[in-house]
């Protein structure tokens, strides 16, 4: 299982699932701060018990990583559980969001994913919720995403 969260500021392009959403308010973070594509990393680390994001990709200051594209770290996430002779079965992965909708962007966040983890779209799993108004989601002060991913030993 796998969890992110980061913040929403005025001056940065929303990523989420790999795709540029169109929004006032673009997701803070080291990298590009896609939630969703952190929080699968996560999952998939953890699954394999190999620790987490940070600890692969560590958000220092100058370093290789400031400012990637997530779908770059998903990518080496996948070669790393590679390593240990695993492969991706599937994901499933919530967001957490207020606003923009997410809904009409789940089928090109999907095929992104799915090409990024070497998948069957049908293998990803992407809803989106609110959380009513209640909290710092609600408050549109930043978004969450989980993740669950079915790692298989080949």
């Amino acid at each position: 299982m796998g969890f992110d969260v980061h913040q929403l500021v005025e001056g940065r392009d929303l990523w989420l699932g790999g795709v540029k959403i169109e929004h006032t308010l673009g997701l803070l973070g080291h990298s590009d701060a896609d939630v969703l594509i952190h929080a699968i990393c996560d999952a998939i680390l953890g699954a394999a018990n190999m620790r987490d994001i940070g600890y692969h990709f560590p958000p220092k200051k100058g370093n290789e990583f400031e400012n990637i594209d997530s779908k770059i770290l998903l990518r080496r996430t996948v070669d790393i559980v590679a390593q240990r002779g695993y492969r991706i079965g599937n994901v499933d992965a919530t967001v957490c969001a207020e606003r923009p909708k997410i809904n009409p962007h789940v089928p090109a966040m999907k095929q992104v994913l799915a090409d990024c983890m070497q998948i069957s779209e049908d293998d990803v799993s992407i809803k989106a919720t609110t959380t009513e108004h209640l909290g710092f989601t609600g408050r549109e002060e930043g978004m969450s995403a989980y993740a669950v991913v079915l790692l298989e030993k080949e």
